[in-house]
């Protein structure tokens, strides 16, 4: 098999940890991961080398020019958002975007993709204290500053600094299944899935007592997404007024109870369409997603294909196809 290939941007001054952490998802192989891996090519603008706001100087073998013949091309953070993005970046972003590359900026590297056009009528996001200075300068981007990362397909950009990591996964995600992405997680020793619709902001109180963490709560309720819940069962379970349980789950998951339910829920979906035989059908009732309407429904809104598409990518080989329902 010929590996996807990646082409890595890096810029002037830009800072080190977006860098490295396309380094670390793209350009590591580790045991147990699809072998080939990606193709990773860190490439640097023409002329002297390159440094990193920390002084470092990437091992940077390929220029601009790999980027029209990448699969995926990435744009780690600028150094400095505000100024124009240099042309040569620009031009060959554009190039590798006209011939079907998936684009994806990390970051402040949301700017370069402004700049090619290529997020003209796009949701998008960047990093939150940047996001109203894009948004002036280039007011036809749908411009999201409230979320760790957007996927609009063919081109996808995350929020500010470890967001960067949640849309790589992501993306391992998409190319290699769940199964996939969580060991790669587990050895990067994070999440294994932050949704993209997560907020940037996730209030957690230091004073706040740890009786009050939702840690019990969050493990009961992962053991149990076939169960049917709602707030008001939920907050009885936890012991707590309905407000108040809707106002600690925003500050510390930056969603609403119900809407981290379906994450989870989706989330358990997929892994049982990648692992097991079970019918369609009776992945929605494991999953706690309800009937196959219900269930291709929500599915479809968080992956962007349909169960039956998704396990036909993913579904281990040599297992036995179910039929769809």
């Amino acid at each position: 098999m010929t590996p996807h290939r990646v082409a890595l941007t890096v810029t002037e001054g830009a800072p080190i940890f977006e860098i490295a952490i396309a380094c670390e998802i793209f350009g590591r192989e580790r045991s147990g991961l699809p072998d080939p891996w990606y193709d990773l090519r860190v490439c640097a603008p023409s002329g002297p080398p390159v440094h990193t706001g920390s002084g470092f100087v990437p091992d940077t073998r390929d220029g601009y020019d790999v980027l029209p013949g990448a699969d995926t091309v990435i744009i780690a953070a600028l150094a400095d958002p505000p100024a124009e993005p240099p042309a040569e970046l620009i031009a060959a972003v554009r190039a590798a975007h006209a011939n079907g590359a998936r684009i994806v900026s990390l970051c402040t590297g949301a700017f370069v993709l402004a700049a090619a056009g290529i997020l003209d009528d796009r949701p998008a996001t960047t990093h939150w204290a940047y996001a109203d200075d894009l948004g002036r300068r280039y007011p036809a981007v749908r411009m999201d500053p409230s979320v760790l990362f957007v996927d609009d397909g063919d081109v996808l950009t995350s929020s500010g600094t470890t967001a960067g990591i949640d849309l790589c996964l992501h993306i391992v995600r998409a190319d290699h299944g769940t199964a996939v992405a969580n060991l790669l997680a587990r050895r990067l020793v994070a999440p294994a899935q932050r949704g993209g619709g997560q907020a940037q902001f996730i209030e957690a109180p230091t004073t706040e007592e740890p009786a009050a963490s939702l840690a019990p709560l969050l493990d009961w309720m992962r053991a149990r997404l076939d169960e049917p819940h709602t707030v008001d069962t939920l907050a009885r379970h936890a012991g707590l007024a309905r407000r108040t349980l809707i106002r600690r789950f925003r500050a510390t998951t930056g969603m609403t109870p119900i809407r981290w339910l379906t994450t989870q829920r989706v989330l358990r979906a997929r892994e049982l369409l990648e692992s097991s035989d079970l019918p369609i059908d009776r992945v929605a009732d494991a999953a706690g997603l309800g009937g196959p309407a219900n269930f291709r429904r929500h599915f479809t809104l968080a992956v962007g294909v349909n169960p039956s598409t998704y396990r036909r990518t993913f579904h281990p080989p040599g297992a036995v196809e179910q039929p769809a329902t």
